[in-house]
C-alpha cells in the first residue's frame, strides 16, 4: 500500500507538470521570416543554413518572405509572435539597428522585443553603376553626380535597408544629390539596374558578385578597408579615396521576447552546426559572406552587437536628418 501511494503521488505530480515541459522541441514546421524580397542576400543565406538546420532539428524550415518599411514590416511580425521557438526572424543592420533611427514609431525596439540567437554573417556593400554609365571610378562618379545634381537615381531595398543605410552615409560624406527610389526589395532594383532604368545602387557583395562577374554592372568600390575575397578586383573604399565609406552589413537570427531558453539553445546549436559543414561554409564564402569566429555565435555576443550597432548609427541617421514616420 505505502508502494501503491508513493507511486500515485508520483504520477499526480508529473500530470501538474507544463504539457510544454514535457514536448520535445521542434514537434512542427518552424517559419523563418525573412523580411526582404527572394532572391536578395538575406533570403540567399537564410535559405542556404534552412536548409542544414532543418536536417538537424528534424522539422522543416519554412521560409516567409515578408518585405515592406525596410524590413521592418517584417520583424514586427516576429516581434509580437508566440515565443515558442515556431516563428523567428533573419534580421540585420536595418532592422535591428537603422531602424531605431528611421523611424520614429517603430513598433518594436530590437533591444527588448527579441531573443537574440546568432550573428549569421557580415559582408561589405559594394557600389554598383549601370554598365554604361560613363564612369568608371568612384573619383570620376563622384565628380559626374556633382556636375549633374538630382539626375541620377539610387536604388535600394526600401527606406531602413542597408542600401538605403549605405547611401545616406554617402551622400552625407560626398554632399551630392542624387534621388533615391527605394523599392519593396533589392531584387527589384537590382533587375532596373541590369536593365538600366536605374543608375546605381549599393548591394551586399553577397548579392552583387554574380552580376559584377557577369558584366551585368560595373562595380567601383566596396564598403571596407580592404578588398573582398569574392571581388578581388574592387578598390576598397580606402584605396579608392574615401576611406570614410564603411558599412559592414551584418545578418542575424532572432526569436520573440520570452523564448525558452533551452529552445534558443538548441537553434543556437543547430545554425552552427552548419556554420561548421565545409559545405556550407564554403558555400557562404563564394557568396561574399564572412562567418562569425566562434566567440561570435553566443546569443550574448549578438546581443552586445545589436546595441553597440544602435548607439553608432541612430546618431548619424539623425544627423542626416533621414527621420521617417
Amino acid at each position: 500500500m505505502r508502494l501503491f501511494a508513493v507511486l500515485a503521488a508520483a504520477v499526480l505530480a508529473g500530470a501538474g507538470q507544463p504539457a510544454s515541459a514535457e514536448q520535445p522541441y521542434p514537434i512542427r514546421p518552424i517559419t523563418m521570416v525573412v523580411p526582404f524580397a527572394a532572391g536578395g542576400p538575406t533570403d540567399v543565406m537564410a535559405r542556404i543554413l534552412g536548409q542544414h538546420v532543418s536536417q538537424t532539428l528534424g522539422q522543416q524550415i519554412v521560409i516567409e518572405n515578408l518585405t515592406g518599411g525596410g524590413g521592418s514590416i517584417g520583424a514586427a511580425r516576429v516581434a509580437k509572435a508566440a515565443p515558442d521557438g515556431y516563428t523567428m526572424v533573419m534580421g540585420n543592420l536595418g532592422t535591428h539597428a537603422a531602424a531605431v533611427g528611421l523611424y520614429k514609431n517603430l513598433s518594436y525596439d530590437p533591444r527588448f522585443d527579441f531573443e537574440p540567437v546568432m550573428l549569421i554573417a557580415s559582408t561589405p556593400m559594394v557600389l554598383v553603376v549601370r554598365k554604361n554609365l560613363p564612369t568608371d571610378t568612384l573619383k570620376d562618379f563622384i565628380a559626374y553626380a556633382a556636375k549633374n545634381p538630382g539626375k541620377l537615381t539610387f536604388g535600394s531595398a526600401g527606406t531602413g535597408s542597408s542600401s538605403h543605410l549605405t547611401y545616406l552615409l554617402f551622400t552625407h560624406l560626398t554632399k551630392l544629390e542624387i534621388q533615391h527610389v527605394p523599392y519593396r526589395g533589392l531584387s527589384q532594383s537590382v533587375n532596373d539596374l541590369l536593365s538600366g532604368q536605374i543608375d546605381m545602387m549599393f548591394d551586399q557583395v553577397v548579392s552583387a558578385t554574380p552580376h559584377i562577374l557577369a558584366g551585368g554592372v560595373k562595380p567601383l568600390t566596396v564598403t571596407a578597408p580592404i578588398r573582398a575575397a569574392a571581388i578581388p578586383n574592387v578598390p576598397s573604399s580606402t584605396e579608392a579615396g574615401l576611406p570614410e565609406l564603411q558599412t559592414i552589413v551584418w545578418t542575424a537570427l532572432f526569436v520573440p521576447k520570452a523564448t525558452p531558453k533551452p529552445i534558443v539553445g538548441r537553434v543556437n546549436a543547430a545554425v552552427d552546426q552548419a556554420m561548421r559543414d565545409e559545405a556550407v561554409a564554403k558555400r557562404m564564402a563564394q557568396l561574399g559572406a564572412d562567418l562569425p569566429a566562434p566567440a561570435e555565435r553566443t546569443p550574448q555576443a549578438l546581443g552586445n552587437l545589436v546595441r553597440t550597432e544602435i548607439d553608432k548609427w541612430v546618431p548619424l541617421i539623425h544627423a542626416a536628418g533621414a527621420v521617417g514616420e
